[in-house]
């Protein structure tokens, strides 16, 4: 039924036409597309669309359709005004579309990649370089030693082979190219080495970032903040994944590869002394890295260190240890956690802290025994769903002490207010993706807070929530949700600059499916109970 805002809308839409002929399927198709929602509308009832004004903005601007003979009561709007081609692009114009004339050497729709200025150019000695300027390419040697790619006063000796060379190198350096000096190491956090070694550990040398092979992949010299990862215009190693020490790309067979570098960890990185107290944790909910790389389910790659607060909750096997749940870090010694993860029984409980890669020992991971598992007292399974899905996982001290704050590991704020629906929060962990497999990487997801009206209409949860649940997504793009093995895991929305654990993963009917979003645990109802536990536990303790 056409609404009372949409029939006053109609008949504006008669009185300025006047006797102008507009055929009855014209208005029908207008009435049509008034009646679509935006894409906010879809996270609200039906009753909040009506209480919220700023939502009914319908304007001229959705009758760009009709017959040019009412072209004098509207003015289409210039999609070059948004300013949507990048990198110095020129946009023009032409009806809604617009086309973007990219300068030298970017392309694709709106110049937002770098083109491959290479292709006609053929390198007799080294590789071909993409550059930002005229002419555009080079290649990164002309002749076997000119310019003498011997590095700190190594001397260049030519081969028979016209493409090959080798260098003598003065003590105390060495390397392919004399580039390793007796000071050119990593430090524990490798991320920031700004050494000159560019050799892998098989002997290769590492390709320029800047080489044309690269521009497909997702570290090259033209990458988003690359100068912050200390990637530019040269071929020496580096870590911008946070991976155990710098790497590099090379060539494999004519094919792309990667490899760690030939670089070694200084030796006289100093220990740190412990912390004196055992809540050491100055701030909650504020990362010190913020971004995403590559692909929860049709989720990102996050950065490490960016959901500093998330925990890997995993059994201990023979053969190591396995992830079953995610959790959050909220003090020093307590991780919340979804009360289904248990409802078997669990033994032999530990906890990964900053975690980024599951399957590899991380020289920033902290981990715990868990010292007491305590699932709220009103959890309970009805049909398939777990009502106050929530429990609080106590961790074993470690020398007298639980988690110590780093760049990796940090505390999520809990929440005393409510998040507004639409809200853009974020969802995180290695549960299963869209190829069914569970995934080694930390992925990351923006989902969107939808009421909880919207939640238990009929066709998405039909009346399956209660107020200890509420539900998140994108309903109009389906594919981006949590899955099995992301159970526990953080719901994450930001309030300045703070991130606010708002809900735990706790189920679903299926994943990423339409009109099926993710239900998560309402965490500020909990509030009392997280507080109040804690502090009959540490009363306990001492």
């Amino acid at each position: 039924m056409v609404n009372s805002a949409l029939a006053l809308q109609v008949l504006l839409l008669v009185i300025l036409l006047g006797t102008t002929c507009l055929c009855a399927s014209q208005v029908s198709l207008w009435v049509h597309e008034m009646q679509d929602k935006d894409d906010d509308f879809e996270y609200y009832d039906s009753t909040e669309q009506e209480q919220d004004p700023s939502l009914q903005h319908h304007s001229w601007e959705q009758v760009s359709f009709i017959e040019t003979s009412i072209g004098d009561f509207y003015t289409m709007p210039d999609p070059c005004l948004s300013d949507p081609c990048k990198n110095g692009g020129r946009c023009a114009s032409s009806g809604r579309d617009f086309s973007c004339a990219c300068p030298k050497p970017y392309g694709g729709t709106t110049c937002e990649k770098v083109e491959d200025m290479c292709l006609d150019m053929n390198c007799r000695v080294g590789d071909c370089l993409v550059l930002l300027s005229p002419p555009y390419f080079r290649c990164s040697s002309s002749k076997q030693c000119s310019p003498n790619p011997c590095k700190n006063g190594g001397t260049c000796i030519r081969n028979r082979k016209r493409s090959k060379f080798t260098c003598e190198c003065p003590e105390p350096f060495r390397g392919r190219f004399c580039e390793i000096g007796p000071d050119d190491c990593y430090e524990e956090d490798s991320s920031n080495y700004r050494g000159r070694v560019n050799q892998a550990v098989d002997g290769r040398t590492c390709l320029n970032w800047n080489s044309h092979h690269l521009l497909d992949f997702p570290f090259n010299a033209f990458m988003e903040n690359a100068d912050f990862y200390g990637i530019g215009d040269h071929n020496f190693c580096r870590n911008p994944d946070e991976d155990e020490k710098p790497w590099c790309y090379v060539r494999k067979n004519k094919e792309v590869d990667w490899e760690f570098c030939d670089v070694s960890p200084c030796s006289d990185v100093e220990p740190t002394d412990p912390p004196e107290s055992h809540e050491i944790f100055e701030t909650c909910g504020q990362p010190e890295v913020r971004g995403t790389l590559k692909r929860i389910y049709g989720g990102s790659k996050a950065t490490a260190g960016k959901h500093p607060w998330m925990a890997s909750v995993q059994t201990k096997t023979p053969d190591g240890s396995e992830h079953f749940c995610g959790g959050v870090l909220i003090k020093s010694c307590w991780v919340l956690t979804a009360g289904h993860c248990f409802e078997n029984g669990k033994g032999n409980i530990q906890v990964a802290l900053g975690k980024q890669n599951l399957k590899k020992k991380e020289h920033h991971e902290q981990r715990f025994d868990v010292e007491k598992i305590i699932v709220h007292d009103k959890y309970s399974d009805r049909g398939g769903i777990p009502y106050n899905d929530i429990a609080l996982l106590k961790l074993k001290p470690v020398d007298g002490y639980c988690a110590v704050e780093t760049k990796y590991v940090k505390t999520a704020c809990l929440p005393n207010f409510f998040f507004p629906t639409g809200t853009d929060c974020f969802i995180s962990g290695w549960g299963e993706t869209e190829t069914g497999e569970s995934s080694d990487q930390l992925l990351d997801a923006r989902v969107k807070l939808i009421s909880q009206r919207k939640c238990n209409e009929r066709e998405l949860h039909n009346n399956s929530l209660d107020e200890s649940m509420f539900c998140a997504g994108k309903l109009r793009k389906p594919g981006i949700d949590s899955c099995q093995g992301d159970s526990g895991g953080p719901l994450t929305c930001a309030e300045n600059s703070s991130h606010y654990v708002y809900g735990l993963v706790s189920w679903g009917d299926g994943c990423g499916l339409k009109n099926k979003p993710g239900v998560y645990t309402q965490v500020t109802t909990f509030l009392s109970w997280i507080k109040s536990t804690i502090q009959a536990e540490s009363r306990l303790r001492h």
